[in-house]
């Protein structure tokens, strides 16, 4: 079987996460540079190879003052570590339509395996003739497995900070049109 590969639209996409603040409330952010090639045998992605890598200088939380920060060694630290990279282990399939996809993520030179739910919205011609497809992926990370360990206790109690971080991802692929080989 052939294998097709697919790349990631960009202005179709959302690379994103929220961050519980103050204990009370959600910070939002995205990332807007980022590359991913997924490779699948199959109309259903069950055995497709994901790499994705971010330019973590690409964030964006709508204030200037906290992207800079996040950029700085308490957090990203870019200077040392300028990317955020996916790399699919597994996707397994787990209803109609959804999947459960495992891979290892590395950030700060740290790499964990984490387990992310994937929807899959079918594929779907453009009314250019490009083949799309297209997934919401979600999840949770604990950022203290990266080293991203900065934080404040609040005078009343807590944390600034929570540990956790949800990930959302809006993904749309368009099919890669191989070239004919010259003869």
């Amino acid at each position: 079987m052939a294998t097709t590969k697919w790349v990631i639209d960009p202005t179709h996409s959302e690379i994103g996460f929220k961050v519980k603040h103050l204990m009370f409330t959600n910070v939002s952010g995205t990332f807007g540079k980022y590359e991913a090639i997924v490779e699948s045998n199959n109309d259903d992605f069950t055995e497709a190879k994901i790499e994705l890598k971010i330019d973590v200088a690409s964030i964006s939380t709508k204030d200037a003052s906290r992207d800079s920060h996040l950029t700085s060694a308490d957090f990203f630290n870019v200077e040392q570590f300028q990317n955020i990279i996916f790399k699919s282990a597994s996707m397994k399939k787990t209803g109609e339509n959804l999947f459960e996809l495992h891979g290892d993520l590395t950030m700060r030179d740290i790499t964990k395996r984490v387990k992310l739910d994937v929807e899959y919205s079918g594929l779907m011609k453009d009314p250019w003739g490009n083949i799309k497809t297209a997934f919401v992926v979600s999840g949770k990370i604990h950022r203290k497995d990266w080293g991203l360990n900065w934080n404040a206790t609040l005078e009343t109690g807590g944390v600034l900070l929570s540990d956790e971080v949800k990930i959302h991802c809006e993904v749309q692929l368009t099919k890669k049109v191989e070239e004919p080989a010259m003869a």
